[in-house]
């Protein structure tokens, strides 16, 4: 059958019936696309395990930031590639099986992370009673509190309620979870919410300058990214802290005071708990120390 006719069911399928993000459909369609046209594919019967080597080939020797292409680059072209395979076998299309696409083995992810005092200084950070200083505590509570996604956190509205301590959000692959809030990101919350003057439906949105009539709008993630930027800078950080520094902060913090890594995984909303397992470094540590306390103290 024809790959390009089958390419386009294939997205239709992630993105209507899987219901995968449309910034992920329109991934897919450009590492597909990249691949039938480099390899020249016009029917599914001509993918193969030869022409898969030579695009893997072809895609090393292309121009990355630094050198040639990152191998985590290279596994999402491959990581599309499988997706296809998957559906047209589901499909009883007949094409090689997806299983025989190996990835490329990755450096292990090192972590970007802040000291506990960091944290501490960056929570300290928002010490204004005006409406902005208000509204960037809140961020920033309710950020290390949940663990939520800046896009997440983004997309809360303003009649959230703060009588109970859960929240539901709809996360990556419009899944629904459920994150908690800690008493002082509740009260932040309150606060801002007390001194708010607009009456927009977004929980978070731009405050205009005095005098500015500007109309307010639902802050974006990267007014999120250069809000917490600043705001490190005023702390005394000297590494780079972003909201997503901010979800790592709080995955170790539940591991290293003895979470387990599938509530972690549950409360992140990982699809998969290799997601997750970067945080294993944490649990190591705490499992030295469990080995010192309890091991051979007998003899």
């Amino acid at each position: 059958m024809e790959a390009e006719s089958l390419k386009r069911q294939f997205l239709e399928y992630i993105e209507i019936e899987r219901g995968r993000a449309v910034k992920t459909v329109e991934n897919y369609d450009r590492y597909l696309t990249k691949y039938l046209k480099q390899m020249q594919i016009k029917s599914v019967k001509d993918i193969s395990e030869n022409n898969i080597r030579e695009f893997r080939m072809w895609l090393n020797r292309q121009a990355g930031v630094s050198g040639s292409m990152k191998r985590r680059t290279q596994n999402y072209y491959l990581i599309a590639l499988r997706a296809f395979l998957k559906y047209l076998r589901k499909r009883d299309i007949e094409c090689i099986s997806p299983e025989r696409i190996e990835l490329a083995k990755l450096p292990e992810r090192s972590l970007d992370l802040i000291t506990s005092a960091e944290l501490e200084r960056l929570m300290k950070s928002t010490d204004g009673t005006d409406e902005k200083s208000l509204r960037d505590r809140a961020i920033l509570e309710l950020l290390f509190s949940t663990g939520l996604r800046v896009s997440e956190l983004c997309s809360l509205d303003s009649d959230i309620d703060l009588t109970r301590d859960e929240l539901s959000v709809r996360g990556k692959g419009d899944k629904v979870r459920v994150v908690f809030i800690s008493p002082s990101a509740k009260e932040a919350v309150r606060d801002y919410l007390k001194h708010r003057k607009d009456m927009e439906e977004a929980l978070f949105v731009n405050i205009p300058a005095v005098g500015k009539a500007k109309h307010p709008s639902r802050l974006t993630p990267r007014a999120i990214q250069l809000l917490i930027k600043k705001y490190a800078a005023k702390a005394g950080i000297t590494k780079k802290v972003t909201p997503h520094v901010l979800r790592h902060s709080f995955a170790t913090d539940l591991l290293s005071n003895g979470a387990d890594i599938r509530s972690v995984q549950a409360l992140l909303g990982h699809a998969s708990i290799n997601t997750t397992q970067i945080y294993t470094h944490v649990t190591d540590a705490h499992l030295r120390e469990v080995h010192k306390k309890f091991h051979g103290k007998n003899r």
